[in-house]
C-alpha cells in the first residue's frame, strides 16, 4: 500500500479553546494512538486534503516535530453544517502487528452476462481487511469478464495472500442482474416458441384426422 507523509506540530496546550484557535487558521487538531502514551499535535488541513478527498488509502508517515511514525488513519470528524474537518485520530501500526484497514474495490473487464443484456451491480465499494501494512494492497482488484447473467462474485469468492477479508463471506460485491428488456425480451421469445409449438400440434392433429 502507498505511504503518504504528512507535516504536523506537538500541541503545547490542549482543550476546546485551543482547538478553536487552531480551527480558525485552517489548521486541524489531531491524536496519535497506539504508543505509550497518545500524542496531542496540529496539522494544517492542506497536508490532509489529499488524504479525505480521495477514495484512495493511504498508509501514513507522520512527521511530528522531526519524528516519523507509521500511522493511519482512523477517524475524521466533520463540522456537521461547514465542511471542514474537526479533529482526526491516527493509530501508529507496527510492522509485527496486523492492522484492521478498509480498502477500495476496483473492477475490471466486460462482463459476458452484459452481452447477453445484463447490467452489473457493484454492492460493496469497499472491503474491510486485516493484514500486516507490509501486505496490504492499494486495492482488491476484481475481473467480471466471466461473470454472466443473473451470477455474482462474493466475498467468499477473493483471496489474497497473507490477507484476512473481514466482510461477511455471503455478501456480494458484484452481480450481474437482468434488466427489464432483457426480461421482457425473454418472454416474448418463450411465448413465440410456445406458439409455434402450437401450430404444429394443431397441423399434426389435422393431418391425423384426414
Amino acid at each position: 500500500m502507498k505511504t503518504v507523509v504528512i507535516k504536523g506540530q506537538k500541541r503545547e496546550t490542549v482543550g476546546k479553546k485551543e482547538a478553536k484557535k487552531l480551527r480558525a487558521q485552517e489548521i486541524v487538531p489531531a491524536v496519535l494512538y497506539g504508543g505509550e502514551e497518545p500524542i496531542h499535535f496540529a496539522v494544517p488541513f492542506s497536508e490532509l486534503r489529499h488524504l479525505v478527498y480521495t477514495p484512495s488509502v493511504f498508509l501514513i508517515d507522520l512527521d511530528i516535530d522531526g519524528t516519523i511514525y507509521p500511522a493511519m488513519m482512523q477517524d475524521i470528524q466533520w463540522h456537521p453544517v461547514n465542511e471542514q474537518v474537526l479533529h482526526v485520530d491516527f493509530l501508529k501500526i507496527t510492522d509485527d502487528k496486523p492492522i484492521k484497514i478498509e480498502v477500495p474495490v476496483a473492477v475490471s473487464g466486460l462482463a459476458k452476462g452484459i452481452k447477453q443484456g445484463g447490467k452489473l451491480s457493484k454492492n460493496l465499494r469497499r472491503l474491510k481487511v486485516k493484514a500486516l501494512a507490509k501486505d496490504l494492497p492499494d486495492t482488491i482488484d476484481i475481473d467480471v469478464t466471466d461473470v454472466a447473467l443473473g451470477q455474482s462474485i462474493k466475498v467468499v469468492d477473493i483471496n489474497i495472500d497473507n490477507v484476512e477479508i473481514l466482510d461477511t463471506k455471503s455478501n456480494v460485491i458484484v452481480a450481474v442482474t437482468i434488466t427489464r428488456a432483457a426480461k421482457s425480451a425473454g418472454d416474448l421469445g418463450e411465448e413465440g416458441e410456445e406458439g409455434e409449438e402450437g401450430t404444429e400440434g394443431a397441423e399434426t392433429e389435422a393431418k391425423t384426422e384426414e
